[in-house]
């Protein structure tokens, strides 16, 4: 992968451009879809490394499970079981481990550990405005074996104050292989904001990135002052802090800013946002980790306006069972490994397809679902791009 030519991704980048709309383009093109691909082929080698560091071969002798292997190398099953899972079906797939076509893996070779470090010098060459996600992965694959067998808890691994440094590095518009994310939602939401005069609640806005790159949009296009109300909401009280820090200082004058606290797993009325009081419920990077969907995507329902929109910009999985790189730092945390399951949309903790997304909208009583950009037939083309914003509107 490391090897790929320019020649290789402006011909892929090409390709895709055929399918984005022009406002994203940029972010599809070779530069960035080099980096895509450099930061896909670092967390594949990471991962071989916990794979070898945890031992996890000496348990693949024969055909079994990620439960059976976490039980014969001792590993914690509470915390292990869906690590471990991801870490096979992701080396299965780059043809490192064997896989019998269901759940069940063996080693049938010795698997290969190269150098994750020549890869992150190749990306310092190309673009260095994306190493904050190499840190941060990097930070999380040092910790994994303990996190593995109990000993530390993700919450400790990815959240004391120390690491908060990471996320500011992480979650930021200057990453550009984190920004895209906000860039979608950004896009989305402004193509998708009626003209009329709007109130927008942003749900888990963290560190104020995405509300960020919204409201820069939004003032590109010339439609701030379509605002009447912009309410960020935070749980974390530190996100919260730095996110009110940035985003007025970059809109000094918005008086339609408002920032609040609000867990999305409670009642949203309880927390001072009535029924039917606002025009859109915006969100990046966030409802995925909501504890039960349905209660959430009913919550946001609720809170709309006849004819009210919800715009997310979410990570997506591309098909189901399909492991994307974001997992492999993610899937330390309780929230996202394991909420509350639903057979028919929700069957797995973390990312979900275009389509459980859809089923999940329409189950809530969501109408006019879309997707930007168009992931069904983006997949086909860069079958690892992960990143989408969903559209969905609470009837008239």
């Amino acid at each position: 992968m490391i090897e790929i030519t320019a020649r290789e991704t402006e011909h892929l980048a090409a390709a895709v451009a055929q399918i984005v709309p022009d406002a994203l383009a940029p972010l599809f093109r070779a530069g960035a879809t080099r980096s895509h691909m450099l930061f896909d082929e670092y967390v594949f080698r990471l991962a071989l490394r916990v794979f070898a560091v945890a031992e996890l071969g000496a348990a693949l002798g024969d055909w079994v499970s990620a439960e059976d292997a976490v039980a014969r190398r001792g590993l914690d099953p509470r915390c292990s079981a869906v690590p471990v899972d991801w870490l096979l079906r992701h080396l299965a797939a780059r043809g490192s481990v064997a896989r019998d076509g269901g759940a069940r893996f063996r080693v049938e070779r010795a698997v290969p550990t190269p150098d994750p470090a020549p890869v992150l010098e190749e990306q310092r060459r190309h673009d260095a405005a994306c190493l904050p996600s190499y840190v941060l992965a990097a930070t999380v694959a040092a910790d994994y074996l303990a996190f593995l067998c109990g000993e530390r808890s993700g919450e400790e691994i990815l959240f004391t104050p120390t690491r908060l440094p990471l996320w500011v590095g992480y979650f930021s518009n200057d990453n550009t292989l984190y920004a895209v994310n906000n860039r979608v939602g950004a896009v989305a939401l402004e193509a998708w904001m009626p003209p009329a005069s709007s109130a927008i609640l942003e749900l888990g806005g963290g560190l104020g990135s995405g509300a960020s790159a919204a409201l820069e949009c939004l003032a590109g296009a010339g439609r701030l002052g379509q605002l009447r109300a912009y309410r960020f909401t935070e749980l974390v009280p530190a996100f919260l802090r730095r996110g009110q820090r940035l985003v007025q200082q970059q809109f000094p004058d918005a008086a339609f800013l408002a920032f609040a606290p609000l867990d999305m797993n409670r009642s949203f009325a309880e927390q001072g946002v009535a029924p039917a009081s606002v025009s859109i419920v915006y969100a990046v990077n966030t409802l995925h980790v909501a504890h039960d969907l349905a209660f959430t995507l009913g919550e946001v329902h609720r809170a709309l306006e006849p004819g009210g929109q919800l715009i997310a910009s979410e990570c997506i999985r591309p098909r189901p069972g399909h492991t994307v790189y974001p997992e492999f730092v993610f899937n330390l945390l309780e929230t996202f490994r394991a909420p509350r399951l639903h057979a028919g949309y929700r069957p797995n903790g973390g990312f979900l397809t275009p389509e459980q997304w859809s089923d999940a909208l329409v189950a809530a009583g969501f109408v006019d679902i879309r997707v930007l950009p168009d992931i069904a037939r983006l997949r086909e083309v860069l079958p690892t791009f992960c990143v989408a914003a969903l559209g969905a509107r609470r009837a008239a």
